[in-house]
């Protein structure tokens, strides 16, 4: 009995130091364990802490060079803004030096006219002189003579001396007058010279076509859509060709209208940004451009008086003005055409001591005319008279309209200098095109033909005036109707239009059933 308990005793003990070696074995392992994982933690933060520090060292680099970059463009920009600067100052002073120029020429000239004037006041005396020895002479001889009375005498005296006298006058009124024309023909040209030299505006000859550039020549495909959808969609809301041919990276806008063509460019610019092109989209974009161009306009007018120094303008012919831009006439751009005629004719009123700021608003104001919708060709003289008149601008104005337009033979002096320098700009080199202006009053008379007919909202005249696309009301025309109208309109056109080849013309009814889903 003693035994097996002692066995057991001894087996228990046995059991008891294994199983505490086991435990301190594991515990020693686990221990290391614990170790090698807070080595490997502290191995990554070392690691993780030199990426960060590497980062952040990159980044202050890379911010170092952003900051020195953006301060050597502005210290470029800066330096470009001084040389503008001088070159400014530079061409003022050449100028100055200029006009000091002349008004020397001008002090050497009135002073030349004086001293000859002075010469002939002392010919004038000597030849007083002369007659009153002849006078004398005459009537000692008339005493001398025999057969006549005291008053014969005196009467054949003074028909002599009134004949005499009369001869010399005219001689010498005429050497007047005709020198007083030559100096005025002679101080016109430098007015004129004078102005031409101080005046600085630039011009760019107007065409019928924009350039719109592209990031890429994908961006072509999209534009044209698929099965040429999208450019279906942007000719028929904007009435302007789209012309994609191989140019790269550009497509081209082709319209007589330089309004619709504003709109079509600025339409197309926004697409191209957006990038989402699609039929529904296209005449969203085109419709909020339309209500944008308004703002657009008067914006233009504003401009054009603010940087003219002209004030107390009524904001209706300030829109006016502002729809000059998209005018042309004789293939120059109405609206510079305008402000070039009132820089020109502000210089040559300074010059004759007129009002420079009332001959700055006549020029400007010269062809106001041309801005008013459906008048009548060639009538914008009365129509830009009665529009002035409307708006309560001075008499002055309304005095330089009719003398350009209506009455040439007005000789007021401010209408005299309005003239001269709307004639001026008129005859500067590649003012006139008179091909592309009939042109363009072909196409405008096709499109107000069309117009014409009843049902007709819209019509767009298309591909270089050999298309007409008319878009009809489908609630006052059918389809039967429709097809009688294409041909009316196709008749009315051959009978009253001149043109080469042919002309399509197209009508179209489009019927849109829209409802909301609640």
């Amino acid at each position: 009995m003693l035994v097996t308990i002692s066995l057991y005793a001894g087996t228990a003990l046995i059991m008891f130091l294994f199983g505490w070696f086991i435990r301190k074995r594991v515990e020693k392992r686990k221990t290391d364990s614990m170790e090698r994982l807070a080595e490997s933690i502290l191995a990554e933060a070392v690691e993780e802490a030199e990426t960060i520090k590497n980062t952040a060292r990159i980044e202050m680099e890379e911010e170092s060079y952003q900051a020195k970059a953006k301060f050597e463009r502005e210290s470029n920009q800066t330096r470009q803004d001084f040389q503008r600067v001088e070159k400014r100052i530079s061409i003022r002073e050449q100028n100055l030096e200029r006009k000091a120029d002349y008004v020397a020429k001008r002090e050497k000239g009135i002073q030349k006219h004086l001293q000859s004037l002075q010469e002939r006041d002392e010919k004038l005396v000597e030849s007083e002189e002369r007659l009153d020895q002849l006078i004398k002479r005459q009537t000692e001889q008339l005493e001398q003579s025999a057969g006549m009375t005291t008053e014969e005498a005196r009467k054949a005296l003074l028909s002599n001396i009134d004949a005499r006298i009369r001869a010399e006058a005219g001689q010498q009124a005429r050497s007047i007058i005709e020198e007083a024309r030559q100096n005025a023909e002679v101080e016109a040209r430098e007015i004129i010279t004078h102005a031409m030299q101080k005046h600085t505006l630039d011009h760019v000859t107007e065409t019928t076509t924009s350039v719109i550039s592209l990031p890429d020549n994908e961006m072509k495909g999209r534009i044209i859509g698929r099965d040429g959808r999208n450019i279906q969609a942007f000719e028929m809301s904007t009435g302007i060709d789209v012309i994609v041919d191989d140019t790269p990276n550009a497509v081209v806008l082709s319209g007589f209208n330089p309004m619709r063509r504003e709109i079509a460019k600025l339409s197309m610019e926004k697409l191209i940004q957006d990038g989402r092109i699609h039929p529904g989209f296209i005449e969203q974009v085109v419709s909020k451009t339309q209500e944008e161009i308004s703002d657009l306009i008067q914006d233009t007018g504003d401009q054009v008086l603010f940087d003219l120094g002209i004030t107390g303008v009524r904001p209706e012919l300030a829109m006016l003005l502002g729809q000059l831009k998209y005018r042309m006439t004789s293939g120059q751009n109405a609206l510079h055409h305008c402000r070039e005629v009132a820089e020109l004719a502000g210089i040559m009123a300074q010059e004759l001591d007129l009002d420079v700021t009332l001959a700055r608003r006549c020029g400007l104001l010269h062809d106001i005319g041309k801005a008013v919708e459906g008048g009548p060709e060639g009538a914008h003289g009365k129509l830009g008279r009665s529009v002035v008149e409307k708006y309560g601008e001075p008499s002055e104005v309304l005095e330089c309209i009719d003398a350009i337009h209506e009455n040439p033979e007005e000789t007021t002096p401010m209408a005299v200098v309005v003239r001269t320098a709307d004639a001026l700009s008129m005859s500067r080199p590649g003012a006139l095109r008179e091909p592309l202006e009939k042109y363009v009053r072909r196409l405008r008379e096709m499109e107000r033909l069309v117009n014409s007919f009843d049902g007709v909202s819209r019509a767009f005249v298309m591909k270089a005036g050999k298309e007409v696309r008319v878009m009809i009301d489908h609630e006052e025309v059918d389809d039967l109707r429709a097809v009688q109208l294409a041909t009316e309109i196709a008749r009315k056109i051959q009978a009253r239009m001149e043109y080469s080849g042919q002309i399509k013309v197209t009508v179209i009814r489009q019927t849109r059933a829209v409802e909301i889903a609640r």
